[in-house]
């Protein structure tokens, strides 16, 4: 059932049945003015031959009823009306001869004899009985037999001196008319089955290259843009293919442009530094890219449909803003993943505008600028830092210079002491400005190393001699101990040096008298060299270990300044061995003194060559 449904629903079957059904109303149409047309000729022509007829025999009966006679020429003249009634045969049809009176002289039928003598009292016969010559009418007889009955007046002269009765029988007539119907019937039927045939063939020549377009148009819905469709001729379906084809080779030259554009999007969104979150304008995540994710700590799936004011921790102001498109940018703190300190994000929202006017969506950037604000406060402390540790020495020179001024120079005994003073501020200055430079050297990469082969007992030693005096000040211990897997090392003897001093010398500052100071070189597990130096020290607190390689950063920082350093020692000392592609740490427990360790990789003697 439905099967048939779903073919009356198509337009071949359409087509088929309207023209159909346009053949049959004007076969019929015609079918009914053709068989009213053949139904009013014959039944007039059968009419008009019952008239005549009745005319002729009116005429021939007109001598017999108008004259006067006997008895013996009344059975003549009937026997003669009988004869020429008999003669006067007509299929199916009664005659009738009736005197002035109405009353039947003779019929043609035998059965009807009885009657002979009886008067005829229908009404077609009195018309003719008064001289009315149009008289016709239909019967149904007895026996359901539909009748047409014609009467005609017999003159003799103008007097009227009977009527002819005819009353024929139409069935012949109908029955032709039946027969004329069926042919005509028939040719309906086969005019119709051809006609549906021509319909389907018709259609089909429509609809085949339809449903040629619908295949080929799934076809592309489903992405199969290489597949061509056949073209059907030149006319308005041949055009109509013709421009399919174009389309179709438009719609796949922008589809593809369309995936060359959206995959430069996703490789620019997924390898870009920055975080993009894009929002609609209900303010929910419709996309994200992976760096994005990173920052804000999604381990799962993409958080997309999230507000974006609670993913990113927006406040009820900036929210407000961001949904009228006025926002322009925050600074956040995120958490990272692993965690840790948080990091600082900064956000640049930019509202996505509709043609038609209003704001569609919102485009996040999230910038990760923790290192960035970290050096920017690294730079404001590092001034400030520096210009505290200038203007201390620069105050003091200026003091003692106001007070040689006043008079102080004439005391020869405070003027050597003032002098001192300024010497000594003077040096602590020059110290501190060399120290910037070299930091700075090495930030910039300007300082290269001057790799060479290094007997490293022999620079230990030589670092210990160089603080011999301050040694047996202090009646300090100091021992070495070199490993003999690390007998020799490839480095810049000078820049170590420099990092072993820095060492030793805070150790001896921190050491109280009759302490401990050792130098050690080893081979670490990981196969590079170690150089650890220890001291029994005031130590340094816990809280203090991961800053202490920061610049100008002290634990006691009036006695470090007291003794003369910049606090810049220990972050040279990083510098150095980072330069060198090792590194270093502290360890210490207070009032237990303190281990500091470097590690240096060993370098073969063709890299050292090239250094």
């Amino acid at each position: 059932m439905k099967k048939w449904l779903s073919f009356f629903r198509t337009i071949q079957a359409r087509l088929t049945i309207i023209y159909v059904l346009l053949i049959l109303v004007a076969m019929q149409l015609i079918g009914v003015y053709f068989v009213s047309s053949m139904k009013n000729s014959l039944t007039e022509n059968f009419t008009k031959d019952l008239k005549a007829r009745a005319e002729m025999l009116s005429i021939l009966t007109a001598d017999k009823l108008g004259s006067e006679t006997g008895t013996t020429d009344e059975e003549t003249a009937v026997e003669s009306l009988r004869g020429m009634v008999n003669n006067l045969y007509i299929n199916g049809a009664e005659i009738q001869v009736l005197d002035a009176s109405g009353k039947i002289i003779t019929t043609s039928v035998p059965s009807q004899n009885d009657y002979v003598g009886q008067r005829n009292t229908q009404t077609v016969v009195s018309r003719a009985l008064q001289g009315i010559s149009d008289n016709e009418e239909y019967i149904i007889a007895d026996d359901n037999v539909r009748k047409k009955v014609v009467a005609k007046p017999v003159l003799a002269g103008d007097k009227v001196v009977g009527a002819i009765y005819i009353a024929a029988d139409m069935k012949d007539l109908y029955a032709t008319m039946s027969r004329i119907n069926s042919v005509f019937l028939s040719g309906l039927l086969l005019a119709l089955a051809l006609t549906a045939v021509l319909c389907v063939i018709l259609a089909h020549t429509i609809t085949h290259p339809i449903k040629e377009m619908t295949r080929h148009a799934t076809a592309l819905a489903e992405g199969k843009f290489n597949r061509r469709m056949p073209e059907f001729g030149n006319d308005e379906i041949g055009q109509l293919s013709q421009a399919f084809n174009y389309m179709t080779g438009r719609l796949r030259e922008a589809l593809s442009q369309n995936e060359e554009e959206k995959e430069k999007l996703a490789s620019i969104l997924t390898n870009m530094s920055d975080g993009v979150v894009a929002t609609d304008e209900s303010g929910r995540v419709i996309l994200m890219n992976t760096r994005a994710a990173d920052m804000l700590g999604s381990e799962g799936p993409l958080p997309e449909g999230a507000p974006l004011d609670e993913l990113l921790g927006l406040d009820h102001e900036q929210t407000g803003s961001l949904a009228e498109g006025n926002a322009q940018s925050a600074l956040i703190h995120l958490s990272p993943m692993g965690g840790g300190d948080p990091n600082i994000v900064r956000v640049t929202f930019t509202p996505i505008h509709r043609r038609e006017g209003g704001i569609a969506g919102t485009i996040a950037v999230l910038q990760d600028v923790t290192e960035q604000e970290n050096l920017e406060e690294s730079r404001r402390e590092f001034v400030a830092n520096v210009s505290h540790e200038l203007r201390t020495p620069l105050t003091t020179i200026k003091s003692y210079v106001e007070a040689l001024d006043d008079g102080a120079l004439d005391d020869q005994q405070l003027a050597v002491r003032f002098v001192g003073v300024i010497r000594n501020e003077t040096e602590r200055m020059i110290r501190l400005v060399t120290d910037l430079l070299h930091l700075s050297r090495l930030d910039s990469k300007e300082s290269s190393l001057r790799i060479q082969q290094t007997d490293i007992s022999e620079m230990l030693e030589d670092v210990a001699d160089r603080f011999s005096f301050q040694i047996r000040q202090k009646r300090i211990h100091i021992s070495t101990i070199v490993h003999k897997d690390v007998a020799l090392a490839w480095l810049d003897r000078d820049q170590i040096d420099q990092v072993l001093g820095n060492l030793v010398s805070n150790a001896l500052k921190y050491t109280p008298e009759g302490g401990k100071i050792g130098l050690q070189a080893v081979l670490s597990e990981d196969g590079m060299l170690a150089i650890s130096v220890r001291d029994s020290g005031i130590g340094i607190p816990k809280k203090d270990i991961e800053r202490i390689f920061e610049r100008f950063y002290r634990v006691d920082k009036a006695r470090s300044r007291n003794m003369g350093g910049t606090g810049l020692g220990l972050s040279i000392a990083r510098e150095i061995v980072k330069a060198h592609g090792g590194s270093i740490s502290l360890q210490s427990e207070l009032n237990e003194g303190s281990l500091v360790t470097f590690t240096l990789p060993l370098l073969n003697q063709q890299r050292g060559s090239e250094g």
